[in-house]
Formats: structure tokens, sequence, C-alpha cells
């Protein structure tokens, strides 16, 4: 779940785009429903930054940016598990992860450090593609969970023994934060779910019972997120720290892993539930998450240095509103396809060039190399 800096994604969102989206193709051969739920799913990630610097004396913004990281990230995670199924490791695969995840980590990794010195007034702030910073840990944790996808395809039982790792993880604060590796094996059940999912189990939770039976559970779910807002740290829902750095003994870790691990995905999946499965207005917009989560945290960032908080009335709840849908408008036109065919260069390089071609064998020198 993108962090706040120094406190993405998406989160997808993502990472979104090619981070949880099938091949591009045709319009006609894209399942609508995931368009829409990611264009849902990204909507919520900027919304949930914009509300970060109004939590403050809000207790009701607080209980609703608990409830919201409490279930964007696993669902843009859940669904780049469910694209990755076909990962094997061959090189057309190989190459996406260079091209779809490396080069935009290290260009907006690059662009968000530079960024932020002026944003954060930090100009001697390093440029490290270690230490993921902001939203850029989502691209960095999908390329760690695509290269592992052929090991969890291969073992029984893979979503135990990802959220037994996930457990391990919050034992140990000294993982330090290379590649924010944290918070890639806290969130890792979620991405190994998606990869034993089928579409019959999206047709499930679509179905009118599910619809119906996701109002009341939401309902009680912001009952329990305001009233946990002064008795919880909302660092687990981060899933960026063990749990000695939440201030917690380190049971509490193993113990709220696989308690948030199912709010989580019964959240998800009354979210869902709600998706249209028609094509909208909006469904286009599914392919350009990946556009919209890198992108809208310039915007997220400069709000801040810029006084957009400053005025008093925006932190009451007319500016709650008013921030939530500028930042629903503004995710919207950075996922527009003029914005992807301006930036499809940097987010999504056609770097064929930049790869060895293979020379077809004659099938009979394959069959004596075979024996």
């Amino acid at each position: 779940m993108p962090k706040p800096v120094p406190t993405a994604v998406t989160a997808p969102a993502t990472a979104p785009g090619r981070a949880t989206a099938a091949p591009p193709g045709p319009a006609d051969q894209r399942d609508p429903f995931f368009d829409n739920a990611k264009y849902a799913a990204i909507v919520l990630v900027a919304v949930g930054h914009a509300w970060e610097p109004l939590r403050d004396g809000s207790r009701s913004v607080s209980a609703l940016y608990m409830l919201v990281y409490a279930f964007h990230m696993p669902a843009f995670i859940i669904m780049s598990g469910y694209f990755s199924r076909g990962f094997d490791g061959r090189p057309k695969h190989l190459e996406r992860l260079v091209t779809g995840l490396v080069v935009p980590y290290v260009v907006f990794e690059t662009a968000y450090t530079l960024f932020t010195r002026w944003t954060d007034q930090e100009p001697d702030r390093p440029i490290t593609l270690l230490d993921p910073l902001y939203l850029t840990w989502f691209l960095a944790a999908l390329f760690l969970w695509r290269l592992t996808t052929p090991l969890w395809q291969r073992v029984r039982l893979p979503v135990p023994l990802a959220l037994g790792v996930a457990m391990l993880a919050t034992l140990s604060p000294s993982i330090g934060n290379d590649l924010d590796l944290q918070r890639a094996l806290q969130f890792l059940p979620y991405f190994v779910l998606g990869l034993s999912l089928r579409p019959e189990h999206f047709r499930l939770v679509r179905r009118r019972a599910v619809r119906i039976a996701a109002v009341p559970v939401f309902a009680c779910a912001s009952v329990v997120a305001y009233w946990a807002v002064p008795r919880m740290t909302g660092g687990w829902f981060y899933h960026r720290d063990s749990a000695e750095e939440l201030g917690a003994p380190g049971w509490y870790g193993v113990v709220m892993t696989p308690v948030l691990f199912v709010c989580s995905l019964l959240l998800v999946a009354c979210f869902l539930a709600w998706v249209p499965g028609r094509r909208m207005w909006c469904t286009v917009l599914g392919a350009g998450t990946l556009y919209g989560y890198l992108l809208h945290g310039f915007v997220a960032q400069g709000a801040k240095f810029w006084g957009w908080y400053d005025p008093a009335w925006i932190h009451r709840p007319l500016g709650a509103v008013v921030v939530t849908l500028v930042a629903a408008v503004v995710v919207t036109l950075l996922c527009a396809p003029p914005v992807r065919r301006a930036l499809r260069w940097v987010v999504e390089p056609d770097l064929r060039w930049w790869f060895r071609r293979e020379t077809a064998q004659p099938a009979r020198d394959r069959a004596a190399a075979h024996g």
C-alpha cells in the first residue's frame, strides 16, 4: 500500500496497467469487469493519499482512511497475481518484466526523489534504487513476486505457505528497507492467492446475494474502523513494519497477519461484488491505471507543498468532500488514453531492440538436440 513520503500504488495499483492487466489487445478481448475494478481501485488509492493530510482532528476521515487501506491495495495485488498466472520465466516474460516494471521503477524512483527534494525541502535526499520512495515500492514488489511465480505454482498449499512467510516477516525488524522487502513479504499472500484464483471464483463474488451482503459488511467495517481509530495504529495496514517497529510485542504480528488477511479478503470480496461487469464510460480507463498510479503522486505531494491544505475550510466536512472529488477527477484524467499515448514511451517503453531475438531452429536440429 502506498506510504506517505518519508513516511505508490496502489496502489494497484497496482501496480495497474501492465502491473495488473492482461497483455494489451483489442478492447473486445479484455474483460470489462477487471478494467472497471482496476479503475475503482486506483480512484481509492488517489483518494486515500488525498485524505492523509485531513486525518488530524477528524476521526471520521481517519476511519474512512483506515477502511480503504484495509482493502484497496490487497485488491490490486490479488488482481496482479491473477494476471501473473501465465508467467513462467520465458524470454518474452522476462523482457516484459524489464520494460513494464524495471524501467518505470528506475525512472519514477529517480523522478520522485528529485521532486521531493523540492517539495520536502531536502535537497540532499539521495537517489537510491534500493530504497523505494513513496509509491514505487509496488513496482519493486511486483518484480519480486513475478520472479517467484513459478515456485508458488509448484508448491503445495501455496497460500498458507505465503501467509506463514508474512507472519515470520513481522517478527524481524532487521529485514531492512532494501526494495521494501518487509512490505513485499507481508503483502505476498495476496499475490499468491491471486495466482490460485480462477474465473469462477470472481463469478462467485459477483452474485446478487454477495452484493446485498456487502452492504451490512461494509457498514459494520466502517463502525469498527471508527471505533479502532484511537485504539489502533494504521501502520498495520501499510504492512511495511515489523510488530516491534509498531510498538507491539513480536507475537502481535503473528496474530495480526492472518486476522488482517481474512478481514481484507472479506472487504475485497465485497468491493468486487459491487464492480459492474458491463462496459461503461470508465472501462477504458482500467487499462491506464499504471499511469494514474505513478503520476498522481506528484499531485499529492505537490498539493501539500503548494499549500492546498492550508485553508481551514478544507479540514471541515465540505472540504473533505471537495478533496475527495478533486482526487478522483485528477486520477481519472491521468488514466485517460491521451495521457497514455503521450507517456507510453516512459511507462511502457518499447525496448524490443534492446533484446536479442531468438532464431528459429529447424525441427530436425531440435529433435537431434533432444536425443
